[in-house]
């Protein structure tokens, strides 16, 4: 076995580098290329988004907007390099590290959406997780069909050195959960609570610093939950039979052999144990877009119809393990008029496990009515 398979080389760390500031060009097709009535139920289905502005055609048409909209993070599915550009490093594990969103329309019914991406960044950290450390940051642009930018992000992932993780044993502590009978009755109250403002506004004048946004609750995480995201979004490597083989026949390294020696994709943390514990996780764990998405759609059914979620940062800090609740929270940090009769309210928002670890966190802006 190559002795280097794993290893962030100086080698490779340089290779990759020549490429910082270039366009990413990938011959993987997105997942979605059209935002269609299909790809919204099944992007709402698989983060529990409930929104009748995204769901009801009635609703909808009654709406500012007028018509059915998508879900803001839906965007993640446009393109396989939503979360950020991965390449290089061969063998070098890949976990998510977060995304800073910026809106800048609704993402209507029908609209065709291509992306451009460019690779951003490259910086090594101190890490008490792995051996060596890196942050690699892409920028994406959504476009429409007819040539106007819709959002624009900026996504991170950390690369780890796979073994060395799993030799350092950071998270050996952190320890799956049983949920009893009790949690799944609260949280099928709290799911019960969970309402979309819908069609009654919600003015700038009615935000006070310091408020609380009503929070949410997700999970508990499962491998079932797993595939359900997996469904709308696509992930970076879901294939099979012929189209599996040929990938890892391009990309050796793409193929890490299961409990019974068949190559599988990086991605199968998220639903294998077995191949998580081999990169230093104590269990299968979630995506971190649902996360965020999850936290997008806290706010989206805070504003209700007039309002719009104009930005969102976001950073995974946390492993969200299967057998994990999610709890969202946010609070309003500041407020400041804009122009067009419209306000801007700051958020910090953040997800809290049930163990009350914070397993994400950032800030959010949103823009409001204002009454006067």
């Amino acid at each position: 076995m190559n002795e280097k398979y794993g290893l962030a080389t100086n080698e490779e760390l340089a290779r990759l580098r020549s490429k910082i500031g270039k366009r990413v060009e990938i011959s993987e097709p997105p997942h979605l290329t059209e935002v269609s009535r299909d790809a919204i139920r099944h992007w709402a289905w698989a983060t529990g988004d409930r929104n009748p502005l995204y769901l009801d055609m009635k609703h909808a048409e009654a709406s500012p907007v007028g018509k059915i909209s998508a879900p803001p993070c839906i965007l993640y599915g446009f393109s396989r390099m939503s979360i950020g550009y991965r390449g290089g490093l061969p063998g070098v594990h890949s976990m998510f590290g977060g995304t800073h969103w910026r809106w800048k329309k609704p993402i209507l019914l029908g609209s065709q959406i291509s992306t451009e991406v460019t690779f951003k960044e490259l910086t090594e950290f101190p890490s008490r997780f792995a051996g060596r450390m890196f942050k690699q940051s892409s920028h994406i642009s959504y476009v429409d069909d007819n040539g106007c930018e819709l959002a624009s992000a900026d996504s991170w992932g950390m690369r780890t050195e796979r073994v060395k993780a799993q030799k350092k044993g950071k998270y050996k502590k952190l320890k799956p959960e049983n949920i009893s009978e009790k949690q799944l009755e609260e949280i099928a109250e709290t799911y019960k609570r969970e309402i979309p403002r819908g069609n009654r506004p919600l003015f700038w004048e009615d935000v006070d610093k310091g408020q609380s946004v009503p929070g949410i609750v997700r999970g508990p995480y499962s491998p079932t939950v797993a595939v359900c995201f997996e469904q709308a979004w696509g992930g970076l490597f879901i294939k099979a039979h012929s189209y599996w083989f040929e990938y890892i026949r391009r990309h050796p390294a793409a193929g890490i052999p299961n409990a019974y020696g068949v190559p599988e994709p990086p991605e199968a943390v998220h639903w294998d144990s077995t191949l998580a514990k081999s990169v230093g996780v104590p269990d299968a764990y979630d995506y971190g877009p649902e996360r965020i998405s999850w936290l997008a759609t806290m706010l989206t059914n805070w504003i209700g119809d007039y309002g719009f979620l104009e930005e969102l940062y976001c950073e995974i800090r946390r492993f969200n393990l299967v057998g994990d609740i999610t709890y969202g929270q946010g609070r309003v940090e500041e407020k400041e008029i804009c122009e067009n009769g419209l306000g801007r309210v700051k958020v910090q928002i953040q997800a809290i496990d049930q163990r009350k670890q914070t397993t994400a966190k950032g800030w959010a802006t949103v823009l409001l009515p204002c009454a006067s």
